[in-house]
């Protein structure tokens, strides 16, 4: 999927979530954040999550960022795991743990092709702790405000060339709003994984930080290279000559092409290593060649009279 450019660029230098050579949840698991097994009762949802809630209200912990997100991640589960719907959903496999619908819809969105997706970001619907708060400061049950909440996140989901996720690159794309930004692909990044690019999410409608943007990606196939890890593996054709004489045959790599010395007396099958040609990662990969004698003429008169006489 080509990134388009836009009128206003900014370089951006994003935040991978998640280990290389996996694809990780960009959400969190619900169950995990309320510290309560997937057989949970909803009564035992409910009871962890006021007790969660009540020590971690921002009213208790002002100015506390970390107690906040916090509170923020259990709101979020709660409302995941507090409501049937989404709960069966959840434990179905149809929604992450933002109550996001997995997998890559169908169609585009806008963007040439990026998703915007405007969930996210905020905390539980509706007033659940009510009680607690009444039970705290005794008074009318009424939530006070918490301050300044971070805008929504952005999500997009883009295609990347598999060439572009072994070397790294930088691509401009654009965003739902019609900027443009400068982003910086990491070498090694796999199917799956996020690049947050803080701040350049939703504005905050009470005055606090905007909200990020959050790049899932989804690496290419390529026709020529197989990825294992940080190594690559491929095929090369080689004439009969070359195989039983040796010589030189040019190997595509990713970031361009090589000259690689075949030995004497190779056979089908045979695989050569090129050092270091592999995934850009630290340290780099290797990509290991696999030779295969493919006849330049299998109707070649003089092959054939050596054939009949071997």
């Amino acid at each position: 999927m080509a990134f388009n450019p836009g009128r206003f660029a900014l370089p951006v230098n994003p935040t991978v979530l998640g280990d290389p050579g996996r694809s990780p949840s960009l959400a969190l698991d619900p169950y995990n954040v309320l510290g309560v097994p997937r057989t949970a009762t909803e009564a035992e949802i409910k009871k962890a999550y006021r007790a969660k809630a009540k020590a971690l209200h921002p009213d208790l912990h002002p100015n506390d960022e970390k107690k906040s997100d916090e509170f923020k991640r259990v709101s979020a589960a709660f409302e995941i795991l507090g409501d049937a719907e989404k709960k069966a959903k959840f434990d179905r496999g149809e929604i992450d743990g933002d109550g996001n619908p997995r997998g890559f819809p169908g169609g585009g969105g806008p963007g040439d092709g990026y998703r915007w997706d405007t969930r996210g970001g905020g905390a539980a619907q509706g007033d659940p702790f009510e009680d607690i708060l009444s039970g705290m400061f005794g008074g009318g049950g009424r939530r006070r405000n918490p301050g300044p909440m971070k805008g929504r996140d952005v999500r997009y989901r883009v295609e990347i060339s598999f060439e572009d996720a072994v070397t790294g690159a930088r691509r401009r794309m654009t965003m739902a709003d019609g900027s443009a930004l400068d982003v910086n692909i990491p070498a090694g990044i796999t199917s799956g994984q996020v690049l947050r690019l803080k701040s350049q999410g939703q504005p905050s409608p009470t005055s606090g930080p905007p909200g990020d943007a959050l790049l899932e990606v989804e690496v290419a196939a390529s026709p020529i290279w197989t990825r294992e890890g940080n190594h690559l593996r491929m095929s090369v054709p080689i004439d009969l000559k070359k195989a039983v004489l040796g010589g030189n045959v040019d190997v595509k790599t990713p970031s361009g092409t090589v000259s690689l010395k075949v030995p004497p007396g190779s056979n089908t099958g045979a695989q050569l290593r090129l050092k270091g040609k592999g995934v850009q990662a630290s340290p780099p990969g290797d990509l290991y060649v696999r030779l295969e004698i493919m006849l330049a003429d299998p109707k070649d008169e003089g092959l054939r009279r050596w054939a009949e006489k071997s």
